[in-house]
């Protein structure tokens, strides 16, 4: 099984500095991928009247989050072997023109190593800060997806779309994979039923191992409607809040998980890979063996 990082690279408290030696000697210890996720905007703690996309500080005060594609291609340019995913790109709140010329270019300046997670993403008032309609958001994405896949496989590439149509036109460069590993992110059936249908990857987020099981067995029909199979799809898991150990490698792995992306939440500027440096001593052994 293979061992991913995820880590959100908060600013300011996160300098540049600490995300290059993050991405350094994840490279170096032989983790296989490095996930980092998205949101624009966060919120102050709401009144407990207010709707429930506002009842959760998505970060500490005075925190944002870098943005993923900027992450991604400062990254590149430091690490020679570990892949690169975005956990995940909110695809319904972006023009999906402008993610393909992005994420193409990463893949193409990296040698073929992004990962490409999109989501639907989930706080309204993100979505209304942006001008975008929330409840159109898995619309959306699965636009942005059949979008990506024109400009990434075709040339000339179109698409025929109510939200984003695309004219015939040329795109370069094209990602160096061929396909771009695409990884449906989200823990609904919808999400389910979108990374069956469209997906090269479903990722899990912050799923205990027994309802990480029982999403896996909803995505196998999902799969089974849609006419494929579940080794036709990689299958990844943030366990996030979940207390990594042993145990728990083993129970996602024996689950349905291809790769288990551990959390690197514990960053101390001062020593920012401490906990993945533990990790690699304690856990990647184990998960490798498995």
């Amino acid at each position: 099984m293979e061992v991913g990082l995820f880590f959100p690279t908060r600013a300011p408290e996160l300098s540049a500095d600490c995300v290059a030696r993050l991405g350094r000697r994840a490279d170096e210890l032989g983790f296989d991928s490095l996930w980092v996720p998205e949101h624009v905007l966060s919120f102050d703690p709401p009144n407990p009247s207010e709707p429930v996309s506002r009842r959760f500080q998505l970060l500490p005060d005075a925190q944002g989050l870098i943005d993923p594609l900027a992450t991604l291609a400062f990254l590149a340019a430091l690490t020679g072997r570990i892949r690169l995913g975005t956990g995940v790109l909110l695809a319904s709140q972006r023009n999906p023109v402008h993610v393909a010329k992005f994420a193409a270019s990463i893949d193409y300046l990296s040698g073929g190593r992004l990962d490409l997670g999109v989501g639907v993403g989930w706080v309204r008032e993100e979505f209304e800060a942006l001008g975008v309609p929330f409840r159109e958001r898995g619309r959306r994405t699965d636009e942005c997806i059949a979008v990506l896949r024109a400009l990434f496989e075709q040339d000339p590439s179109q698409y025929q779309g109510t939200v984003f149509p695309l004219p015939a036109s040329r795109h370069f460069p094209k990602p160096l994979q061929m396909p771009l590993p695409l990884h449906v992110g989200g823990n609904s059936d919808a999400a389910l039923r979108r990374a069956a249908r469209a997906g090269d990857g479903w990722y899990g987020f912050d799923l205990a191992p027994e309802h990480f099981a029982e999403r896996v067995q909803k995505l196998d029909e999902a799969l089974a409607a849609a006419g494929r199979r579940r080794d036709q799809l990689r299958i990844s898991v943030c366990p996030f809040r979940q207390d990594v150990d042993a145990d728990l490698l083993g129970r996602y792995r024996e689950a349905g998980a291809d790769q288990v992306i551990l959390p690197a939440m514990e960053v101390d500027p001062q020593a920012p890979t401490r906990q993945i440096d533990d990790y690699a001593t304690h856990l990647l052994p184990v998960a490798q063996r498995l």
